[in-house]
């Protein structure tokens, strides 16, 4: 039983212990008071419920999102160093362009400050196994 529930139960016990008389207007009214506040202590234990029980299911799609990301991102086949700084030969601008997120058919990208394309010629450094594949063939 919730907090409130019990709360509203001793208003209840309190209001017939002291005899208040249902026959008068006062007593009518909070006989009213006393039944809407029942009805509101028992949806907050049900929303209480509620919010439990998707609570838990939310952790479980977490744990299996987890689980997911981890099987599915974690073999990808990227260097370690997948952002890299790049200077726009136009206008100079210096940001960052991530390795990971380039079209694979591409050389070209577009700088984010001026819009026009650059060409880009990478000379990976790393040892991981896509680069090594790449310079055999």
């Amino acid at each position: 039983m919730s907090y409130i529930k019990e709360r509203v139960a001793y208003l209840k016990g309190l209001a017939e212990g002291l005899n208040i008389s249902e026959s008068s207007s006062e007593g009518k009214l909070l006989k009213a008071i006393l039944e809407v506040m029942d009805d509101i202590a028992v949806s907050i234990e049900d929303l209480e419920e509620s919010v439990d029980e998707i609570s838990e299911q939310v952790d479980e799609m977490d744990e299996d999102l987890s689980y997911l990301s981890k099987e599915l991102f974690d073999d990808e086949d990227c260097c370690d160093e997948d952002v890299h700084e790049v200077e726009c030969p136009y206008c100079n601008e210096v940001f960052e362009l991530d390795t990971c997120d380039l079209d694979e058919d591409s050389d070209e990208i577009e700088c984010p400050n001026c819009k026009k394309k650059i060409e880009i010629n990478w000379d990976c450094e790393c040892d991981c196994d896509e680069c090594n594949e790449d310079e055999k063939n």
